[in-house]
């Protein structure tokens, strides 16, 4: 920070921060002659309430005087403030009015509190406190340039010794006042040297940030973009390969070409999981809009253990078992059944044939669960922290040999975060897993 006490702000960053103080001074004027005109209004009202105990006290002409300027004095920064702020508002950009005019009312506040000092007693060295107090308020509200600070030091200083000569002050007093001045002013400009340098490197630090952000969502979008590209681009190839095995199917081949075949087409289905998986995600991960209407779990669930009972390698019992009917969300239907796929699938895939896989559907505190339970391998410790990241090392082979794009199951988790959803997982290792969705309920 102590760069910053004899320097400016380097160059990249001078005219963007001085767009940020400048708005923030602005702010810190408005409420600063709020404050102030506050204060004074208290002070006449007390006047109102207690007139004999307040026009006995010393100087009082000077005071009563002082105190109307300062009112009216503070309604009118005040004012000021506020079309100043709208001008900012509307353009965006720092002028040379809106610095001088928070250069006017910081030497206006440390006038105050030096007058103040002054009426205050014929020896403003024994009654200093309003003018340190207003010194201080202003290097911490006001942001100022180094050189900004220098003229206002110099300002304060030609004004507190025209003070000093216009109340006829003796010489020796007057070189008394001059250091207690000068020490509160040198105080003063260290103050307002390190609010600068701290409030500056705040500000580098936030801008920085934003810009690591803006540069992660970029690699983020180019990432997607690239993966949809890709992955789009590769199914075709693949799909040639596909339909010329099954081309050279139908003509006469011997078993082994047949066993090449076999392992071409097995490679193509695979290569095309991976392509859709990759494509799922970069659409899931780029998609603004995700369009949900309110659906019936219960039929929603059912019709999908349907298709999987139907297929021959679903040898396994599944089973829905439901304590809430009927049972709404807000649900994309094409996203959903997808992620109801893939956890019937992977509850199939890490379980013993004719195992039973058990589809759970409830309700507690007006949220819906659903819970898909398998008894297969179960899942290590390990691994159950990263099990929803993609490209994990969570990614196992199934029983049967079903190999893992380490996509699936950060699909899954996108897409109920997308339904606005969350999604758990409990397991140990030789006695199954079991996911857990949770859903809000929409009312019949």
């Amino acid at each position: 920070m102590n760069k910053h006490l004899f320097k400016y702000l380097p160059g990249k960053h001078k005219n963007s921060y001085r767009e940020y103080y400048t708005s923030q001074n602005l702010a810190s004027v408005r409420v600063g002659s709020i404050v102030f005109l506050v204060l004074n209004v208290i002070i006449r009202a007390l006047y109102l309430i207690f007139p004999l105990s307040l026009t006995r006290a010393e100087n009082f002409p000077e005071f009563n005087t002082t105190n109307w300027v300062f009112m009216i004095s503070a309604l009118i920064f005040y004012i000021i403030s506020n079309f100043l702020i709208e001008e900012f508002r509307k353009n965006n950009k720092a002028t040379a009015i809106m610095s001088l005019f928070v250069f006017s009312f910081s030497l206006y506040i440390i006038l105050c509190g030096m007058f103040s000092s002054f009426i205050a007693t014929a020896n403003p060295r024994n009654a200093l406190i309003l003018y340190l107090i207003s010194l201080t308020v202003i290097s911490i509200l006001c942001v100022f340039e180094y050189y900004e600070t220098i003229i206002l030091i110099i300002s304060v200083e030609l004004l507190f010794t025209a003070l000093l000569i216009h109340s006829h002050t003796d010489p020796t007093e007057m070189i008394y006042n001059q250091m207690v001045s000068i020490i509160l002013l040198g105080g003063f400009y260290l103050i307002s040297r390190y609010f600068f340098s701290y409030k500056a490197s705040y500000w580098m630090q936030v801008n920085e940030i934003k810009e690591k952000n803006l540069e992660i969502e970029r690699g983020s979008e180019f990432k997607s973009q690239l993966l949809g590209t890709v992955a789009h681009d590769l199914r075709n190839p693949i799909a040639a390969v596909e339909t010329l095995a099954m081309m050279m199917e139908m003509e006469d081949i011997d078993e082994d070409t047949q066993d090449t075949l076999n392992l071409m087409k097995a490679s193509c289905i695979r290569a095309r999981t991976i392509i859709d998986d990759l494509l799922e995600s970069a659409r899931n991960e780029n998609s603004g809009e995700f369009v949900t209407a309110k659906t019936e779990l219960n039929a929603l669930v059912k019709d999908n253990i349907e298709v999987w009972k139907i297929q021959k390698e679903a040898k396994n019992t599944i089973e829905l078992i439901s304590s809430i009917s009927p049972a709404y969300a807000l649900i994309n239907h094409e996203k959903f059944t997808r992620v109801l796929d893939n956890l019937i699938g992977n509850a199939l895939k890490f379980s013993k044939e004719k195992s039973k896989i058990e589809v759970f559907l409830s309700k507690k505190n007006q949220r819906i669960i659903i819970e898909v339970k398998d008894s297969g391998l179960g899942i290590p410790k390990d691994m159950l922290p990263i099990i929803f990241t993609p490209f994990s090392k969570a990614g196992r082979t199934g029983l049967k040999g079903e190999q893992s794009t380490g996509l699936g199951l950060s699909i899954v988790k996108q897409i109920i975060e997308k339904h606005k959803g969350k999604i758990e997982v409990e397991s140990e290792v030789g006695k199954g897993s079991t996911f857990r969705i949770v859903l809000q309920e929409v009312r019949d």
